[in-house]
C-alpha cells in the first residue's frame, strides 16, 4: 500500500526551526500496530494520521513508541496540509479526534489553532523533580499530565540540561519548564518528555494549553508572544479565548513523498 506523506516545521518562519511533523493521508484508518510502527520510522517527535473523508476529517498522533490524546504542532501541520495542498479552497478545518474538535484556521500567511485549556494546579515542591532538572524552581505545579515548573529567569530556562533518565523516572510524563521572557518574548519554555519517546520536544502546541492560562493568571492579561526554547528555536503567539487557548504560526514544508506500508 502507497500512502501520501508530507513533512512540515510547524511554529516556524523558516525552514529547519519550528518542529517537524510527518502527515500520513488515508482514507481510512490503519491497524494501530502498523501505524506506531511507521511513527517509529519517522522518528519524529510526532506523526500525525490524516483521514479525509466527506463526513468529516479525523486525526490521530504518535510519538515514536506511544498514542499520545493531543499534539498542536501535528494538528497545525495537518492543517496546513489540508489548506494548502488538499483543498486549498478552504480557510478552515476541523479535525475530530480524541481531545474533541480542533479547527485550523488560515491566518494570512500562517495558521491559527484552537485547543482545550489545560487547568494548572500548584503542587508541592518535590527533591525528585529538583534533581532531574538540575535546579530548585521558584513554583512548581501540575497541568495535569506534566510537571510545571517556573525558573527565576529565560536564561536559567535555555542554560538547563537536565539529566533525562530521571525525568523519565518521573510520576508524570513530561516536564514544562518556563519562566518570564526577555527581548520581545512574554514568556519562555521548554518541554521534556523521555517515557513518551521525546528528549526534548521542539515546540509544543500541547504545553501551552497549560502555560497560556498560567502566564494569564499571573499577569491578567490574554495574549502572549511565546518562545520555547528548544535547540530549534520557536515562536508561537497564543491567545487565552475561555476555555480554549488559540495559538498561532507558520509552517514551512520540507518533504512530500510516498510511503510502502
Amino acid at each position: 500500500m502507497r500512502l501520501p506523506l508530507f513533512q512540515l516545521d510547524a511554529f516556524a518562519t523558516r525552514r529547519f526551526t519550528g518542529n517537524p511533523a510527518a502527515v500520513v493521508v488515508l482514507e481510512e484508518l490503519l491497524d494501530d500496530a502498523l501505524m506506531q510502527a511507521v511513527a517509529a520510522e519517522n522518528n519524529l517527535a510526532e506523526t500525525a494520521f490524516l483521514v479525509v473523508a466527506a463526513d468529516g476529517h479525523r486525526l490521530r498522533w504518535f510519538t515514536p513508541v506511544t498514542e499520545v490524546a493531543l499534539c498542536g504542532h501535528a494538528t497545525l501541520a495537518a492543517g496546513a496540509v489540508v489548506l494548502e495542498r488538499l483543498e486549498p479552497g478552504r480557510s478552515e478545518v476541523v479535525f475530530a479526534t480524541a481531545s474533541g474538535p480542533l479547527t485550523v484556521r488560515r491566518e494570512g500567511t500562517a495558521y491559527a489553532i484552537d485547543l482545550p485549556v489545560r487547568t494548572v494546579t500548584p503542587e508541592p515542591p518535590s527533591a525528585a523533580l529538583a534533581a532531574a532538572l538540575g535546579t530548585t524552581p521558584v513554583e512548581t505545579a501540575t497541568d495535569g499530565g506534566n510537571h510545571l515548573a517556573l525558573l527565576a529567569s529565560a536564561d536559567e530556562v535555555r542554560a538547563l540540561r537536565p539529566d533525562l533518565a530521571a525525568v523519565a523516572r518521573l510520576d508524570r510524563s513530561g516536564v514544562v519548564v518556563t519562566a518570564a521572557g526577555d527581548g520581545p518574548y512574554d514568556f519562555v519554555s521548554r518541554y521534556f518528555a523521555p517515557a513518551k519517546g521525546i528528549d526534548e520536544d521542539p515546540a509544543t502546541g500541547g504545553a501551552h494549553c497549560g502555560l497560556v492560562p498560567f502566564w494569564a493568571a499571573r499577569t491578567g492579561r490574554t495574549s502572549f508572544l511565546a518562545q520555547q526554547a528548544s535547540r530549534r528555536g520557536a515562536e508561537l503567539a497564543c491567545r487565552l479565548a475561555g476555555d480554549r487557548v488559540v495559538l498561532g504560526g507558520g509552517c514551512v514544508p520540507y518533504l512530500e513523498g510516498v510511503i510502502e506500508v
